[in-house]
């Protein structure tokens, strides 16, 4: 057997520069570090070696630039993803909030934190945590439940069964999530003769899994019988490339289609057949036919409690669920029937199977007076007057400005409701929503990684004045990689949406709006010079009519844009939505709170009645 010495980072690496796609491309497109004494010895100089092979990135967070390449990860439809690396210690904690989001959104990324001596010479070393009654536990243990495999590296030799197993776990539709190989610093270092065929190339296909006959003609049997059938479309569809054939299959049978936030642009928003955002955030149009439904066939989603308004939303006594799924998990969700299937392949089965079945198409009506309702509510504003934007104005603008490549995203706060109900997005992948952790500060370092992963399209990225304080330093990141993306920045002063939630579950306006926080000096936040600060070009405006102006000169810019603009914390779209379980307490001295429980206790038993 030919082998060749190397450390076990060596070995390693050259191991992932060589895991291919079936387009060709590298799977891992490189690797995110901020190196400490856990990894800069062994793994970052096997990085230096490999050079542009295996490309080398540096971010300022360990959690950002994490999320950078989950949402690049997300942007190429998990064909393709990146590893993370950090020191032991802190650099790898911070990491964990990453993993977990990755988890929640069933996306792959290899996290490789340094972790203790495995021959416990030093023990203990620096930042490392002393369990008194395990000694084989080390902080990285926090990744377990947040990875969808997890290893820690004692022996070099272990990487020849543990690499094998991680892009397995990343490149498989079901068990696809994030991997985490904890790396020993000293096995770091330790050579090894490795087989030389370890590192033959090797191309990892994409299974598409098709349905069980059993389930499929049970499927069709129910579908067949529904007379009111809707489709929830999830991110699967996007996952699965299936957004050509779901609009087939509904064409064919005349079903409509309704849009979770991972799933939302599945459908061109002027389709016909697309009602719109669906559940807490969706639009009357598309909650109405779901309340209606005596069929909901889920394709590719989870059934987050936002889509289906905490259970309350699929209001017909004898309304069935299917749920077509890759997962097993998610297929059989609250009972429902499965169609354990990759998106597009479960979609064209059943087609196959129903042929010419179709049922009435729904009422065109619920779509135009959904949009004769929200529209004017994007519009820019008559005149000039001193009343702070709206941040459905602010969509409005972004929208005018947007072309048919543009894609938007966000992740938390104000804008990620907003955006489900008025975003019109134009086709598949230019929506991207972060809603599944639902993780503040994803949002500049993820247009980070949607631009790495198609650097061709247009990038706005919409988040609030609280998650730019949360995680702002990716932005001298994009500047230093000559990242072209536009930020729009919307300064409502605090945290708007958590604070119009705590007024309509009864409370007082608290430690939310920094107005109602605990402070001796009123803040002043320059958002405009400190993005310019980290070498963004940046600017402040006042009014819709200068915002657009603004997005008018995004091509004269290069590198980071970031538009500031002022808006109004307390008003937010009025139409659509549904109601959400937020518990409130059962006992309060404040009436507001009284009475917003007694409104909460009726919806359970509404609830309950369904």
């Amino acid at each position: 057997m030919n082998t060749i010495r190397l450390t076990m980072a060596q070995a390693l690496v050259r191991y992932l520069s060589v895991q291919m796609t079936e387009d060709g491309a590298p799977f891992l497109a490189g690797c995110w570090a901020i190196f400490g004494h856990g990894n800069v010895a062994g793994l970052g100089e096997a990085l230096h070696g490999a050079g542009d092979e295996f490309p080398t990135y540096r971010g300022q967070n360990e959690q950002t630039m994490a999320h950078a390449a989950i949402a690049f990860a997300k942007q190429s439809g998990r064909r393709r993803a990146m590893a993370v690396t950090s020191s032991i210690g802190p650099g790898a904690t911070n990491m964990v909030t990453a993993a977990a989001l990755a988890h929640v959104n069933r996306l792959p990324v290899l996290f490789l934190p340094g972790d203790v001596f495995a021959g416990r010479g030093p023990d203990p070393v620096l930042q490392q945590l002393e369990d008194f009654g395990d000694g084989t536990m080390t902080v990285n243990d926090c990744f377990r439940p947040v990875s969808r495999y997890f290893d820690r590296i004692m022996r070099p030799e272990q990487l020849l069964s543990a690499l094998p197993r991680a892009f397995a776990t990343m490149t498989d539709p079901a068990d696809c999530g994030p991997v985490t190989l904890a790396l020993c610093q000293d096995v770091q270092a330790e050579a090894h003769d490795w087989p030389v065929d370890f590192f033959a190339p090797r191309v990892w296909h994409r299974r598409r899994v098709r349905p069980d006959a059993g389930e499929l003609a049970r499927v069709a049997e129910a579908v067949r019988a529904a007379t009111r059938p809707v489709i929830v479309a999830g991110g699967g569809v996007h996952y699965s490339d299936a957004a050509r054939d779901l609009q087939d299959f509904a064409e064919a049978h005349g079903i409509p289609v309704v849009e979770s936030q991972a799933g939302k642009s599945a459908l061109p928003w002027d389709h016909p057949l697309n009602l719109g955002p669906v559940g807490v955030t969706g639009a009357s149009s598309a909650n109405i036919v779901c309340a209606e439904a005596d069929l909901v066939l889920g394709v590719g989603t989870r059934f987050q409690d936002f889509t289906t308004g905490s259970w309350a939303l699929f209001r017909n006594p004898v309304r069935r669920l299917i749920s077509l799924n890759v997962a097993a998990h998610d297929a059989m969700k609250h009972g429902a029937m499965p169609l354990q299937a990759d998106a597009r392949e479960g979609l064209q089965a059943l087609t196959a199977v129903l042929g010419g079945h179709r049922v009435a198409p729904p009422d065109p009506g619920l779509k135009a007076d959904w949009f004769a309702a929200v529209d004017p509510l994007t519009d820019a504003p008559e005149g000039e007057h001193n009343a702070l934007p709206s941040d459905s104005q602010v969509i409005g603008a972004a929208q005018r400005a947007a072309g048919p490549d543009t894609v938007v995203m966000c992740a938390a706060g104000t804008m990620p409701g907003e955006l489900h109900k008025l975003w019109k997005a134009p086709r598949a992948g230019a929506y991207h929503m972060e809603y599944g952790y639902s993780c503040m500060g994803y949002e500049i370092a993820g247009a980070i990684g949607i631009k790495m992963a198609e650097p061709d399209r247009d990038v706005i990225c919409m988040l609030g004045d609280g998650s730019y304080m949360m995680a702002n330093s990716e932005m001298a990141t994009a500047a230093m990689l000559g990242i072209d993306l536009t930020v729009l920045l919307t300064d409502n002063r605090g945290f708007g949406c958590i604070n119009r939630l705590q007024m309509a579950t009864g409370g007082a306006e608290f430690n939310n709006l920094l107005d109602h926080t605990r402070h001796e000096t009123p803040s002043h936040i320059d958002f405009a010079a400190h993005a310019a600060s980290m070498g963004a070009t940046a600017v402040h405006v006042s009014t819709i009519a200068e915002l657009e102006q603004a997005l008018a000169r995004r091509a004269e810019v290069r590198g980071p844009y970031v538009i500031v603009i002022d808006t109004d914390p307390y008003p937010s779209t009025p139409h659509g939505g549904h109601w959400w379980d937020v518990a409130v307490p059962e006992v309060s001295t404040r009436d507001a709170v009284a009475a917003a429980r007694a409104e909460y206790e009726r919806q359970i038993r509404d609830r309950a009645l369904n």
